[in-house]
């Protein structure tokens, strides 16, 4: 079944007249009747009684016009969808975001991309760093954002966006909340809440084992939802990146004694071709003032 022939069958069943669809359709009439002639041998049956002055659908041709203008107007709406897409004025956001990243920091990326891309499709996908890159390897996504993530695979590219220390995180109520900064060793006593999906982890427990902190006493949490809602709790404090979002009910407080940072990495596929979407995407993420997160 060829469109051609579908449109021509639609143009006769909306005016009753061989010779005016043919006008419509700009194709010569024994061309239009020759086609609707192809088409009605695939579908078995015929599809018009050729009757003077009008043609009549017969049951056949009743039922199938539903069938075929919904199959016309589909290729139309993909053909219309193809032209667009390459055109690069729609397509789809396919991105990875570490768990251990904010979502936030892409958010606002997002919605400006929804500017110059009319019907913008998003595709996130959530997980560790190191799922993230496996999404990137396997083409599932095109663009990864997560922190340093150990990986030898030659084709891996990656921009350096910002560079981030860490801040403690405690209920508004706790008493730290009066004091501008806290020594490392003034955590000793409390129960700290460790992100297990955090790229980092491994080096902030290596940091707190080599300072005699007992890392067995620590809550383990694998989202920010979690550690918030303990946090909010009471039920300890935590060592979060400076870029992590917080709602008012948690305090930030700055730490000495403690160097540890991390850096916040785009990451790409060498030599793959990327789509106008998210060429957009790595320019406006590259160009971005990510100063405020700055260590």
């Amino acid at each position: 079944m060829e469109m051609h022939q579908v449109r021509y069958f639609l143009a006769v069943a909306r005016t009753f007249n061989f010779t005016r669809a043919a006008e419509e359709c700009h194709v010569a009439q024994p061309s239009l009747t020759r086609a609707i002639r192809q088409l009605e041998g695939e579908l078995g049956g015929d599809l018009f009684r050729r009757e003077r002055p009008q043609a009549q659908l017969t049951e056949l041709g009743q039922r199938m016009l539903p069938l075929l203008k919904q199959c016309y107007e589909s290729a139309l709406s993909a053909r219309s969808l193809a032209s667009a897409i390459k055109k690069g004025e729609v397509g789809t956001l396919r991105l990875a975001v570490s768990n251990a990243i904010d979502p936030s920091l892409v958010t606002p990326h997002v919605v400006e991309l929804g500017k110059h891309f009319d019907g913008l499709d998003v595709k996130l996908l959530r997980g560790s760093g190191s799922q993230a890159i496996e999404h990137l390897k396997k083409g599932e996504v095109e663009l990864a954002i997560a922190a340093k993530v150990e990986d030898d695979w030659e084709r891996l590219d990656s921009w350096a966006l910002f560079t981030e220390d860490f801040q403690l995180f405690v209920n508004a109520m706790h008493s730290f909340v009066s004091q501008m900064s806290v020594a490392l060793d003034d955590l000793r006593p409390e129960r700290l809440m460790v992100r297990t999906y955090c790229e980092t982890t491994p080096m902030l427990l290596d940091l707190l084992r080599a300072r005699d902190f007992d890392v067995t006493r620590f809550h383990e949490v694998s989202t920010d939802v979690d550690l918030i809602s303990l946090l909010e709790a009471g039920l300890g404090v935590a060592l979060v990146p400076r870029s992590t979002q917080s709602p008012a009910t948690l305090m930030r407080i700055a730490v000495t004694g403690i160097d540890l940072k991390r850096t916040v990495y785009l990451y790409g596929v060498a030599g793959r071709q990327r789509t106008a979407v998210a060429s957009a995407m790595m320019k406006m993420l590259r160009a971005y003032d990510w100063s405020r997160y700055g260590a």
